[in-house]
């Protein structure tokens, strides 16, 4: 029992490293706003969005309709649905980097505030643990195990693909500390070379009005 119990804390303690929340936000008729979220390749999200109704028991107004768009760091669209009060979309990223979901608001006289619930997850959090556990007959430890897996799993993927941008940094802060190097000594070089002339230039003059 001892030995579960460590084992359960210790799950419970790398859930909290995946876990995402829904985040609420408002959105002025006219503007975009953009929520990034950054995404190692060929792991799995899944995002879900709707228009939180500011006359609840009541049908929403015509105007409080947005549209979204999801794209990656290279332009890639992966998911758009326009003039909705609602969306979700899932896929796997073919791409590392920051990803981009964009909400618009069309323009509207007088100008209204629409609130927007958001909710996105990626990686380990972007599974579906409920069916996986009614579809593999899992026990609850057994489950949990799993979970714990695919957590160590994610971390470790995480941990390599921080190794390769902090490479990918290292190597352009050596290009940038050469080329440094580089205008610094062409930049002393020129100062000197104009320095050099400009005593030769002064020499000359004066030996020309016969002052020295």
């Amino acid at each position: 029992m001892k030995i579960q119990s460590q084992t359960l804390v210790l799950i419970s303690i790398l859930l909290l490293w995946v876990r995402v929340e829904s985040i609420r936000f408002d959105l002025e008729s006219g503007q975009t706003k953009c929520i990034s979220e950054d995404i190692k390749s060929n792991s799995m999200t899944v995002g879900n969005y709707h228009i939180v109704n500011p006359n609840e028991g009541n049908p929403l107004p015509e105007s409080h309709k947005i549209t979204v768009r999801v794209t990656s760091a290279y332009g890639n669209s992966y998911h758009y649905s326009d003039h909705v009060t609602e969306g979700h979309f899932a896929f796997q990223a073919s791409e590392a980097g920051d990803y981009m979901a964009c909400f618009f608001a069309a323009d509207h006289k007088p100008s209204i505030t629409i609130t927007i619930d958001f909710d996105w997850k990626s990686g380990v959090a972007a599974k579906d643990w409920t069916n996986v556990a009614k579809k593999g007959s899992v026990e609850l430890m057994e489950l949990e195990l799993k979970k714990m897996f695919d957590t160590v799993q994610s971390i470790h993927d995480e941990m390599f693909y921080l190794r390769e941008r902090e490479e990918e940094m290292q190597e352009l802060n050596r290009s940038t500390n050469s080329k440094m190097f580089w205008f610094s000594f062409l930049s002393i070089l020129v100062c000197l070379s104009v320095a050099g002339m400009q005593l030769w230039h002064l020499k000359s003059f004066f030996e020309k009005k016969k002052l020295i």
